[in-house]
């Protein structure tokens, strides 16, 4: 079984910054492209940054500038480091990420999600 956990997010005024990691578990044999995504409330889910196995990044026009995702294959890790917050930011971000175990071929996973909140 194959587990995403997110961590680091929470409250933090404009301007200011906030780092997400995310770490995959289970029985992973390889794992392929890793991004983030985010879903405001009343909004659809949206791809914010994504990044390939050999380290090629992709991120969404309104973050572009700000925002930087890095992985780790190592320790099979992805994390999005967001500076120059902006109250528009504020949504549930969530990991995901495609990942073929010792028993199946590529499929997307996702973590269950972390709150960010950019509010003064």
């Amino acid at each position: 079984q194959v587990q995403l956990v997110e961590s680091g997010g929470g409250l933090v005024q404009p301007g200011g910054s906030l780092r997400l990691s995310c770490a995959a578990s289970g029985s992973i044999f390889s794992i392929n492209d890793m991004g983030w995504y985010r879903q405001a409330p009343g909004k659809q889910r949206e791809l914010v940054a994504g990044i390939t196995r050999g380290g090629s990044t992709n991120y969404a026009d309104s973050v572009k500038g700000r925002f930087t995702i890095s992985r780790d294959n190592a320790k099979k890790t992805v994390a999005l480091q967001m500076n120059s917050l902006k109250t528009e930011d504020t949504a549930v971000y969530y990991c995901n990420a495609v990942i073929s175990t010792y028993s199946s071929g590529g499929y997307a996973y996702w973590g269950p999600g972390t709150q960010v909140t950019v509010s003064s």
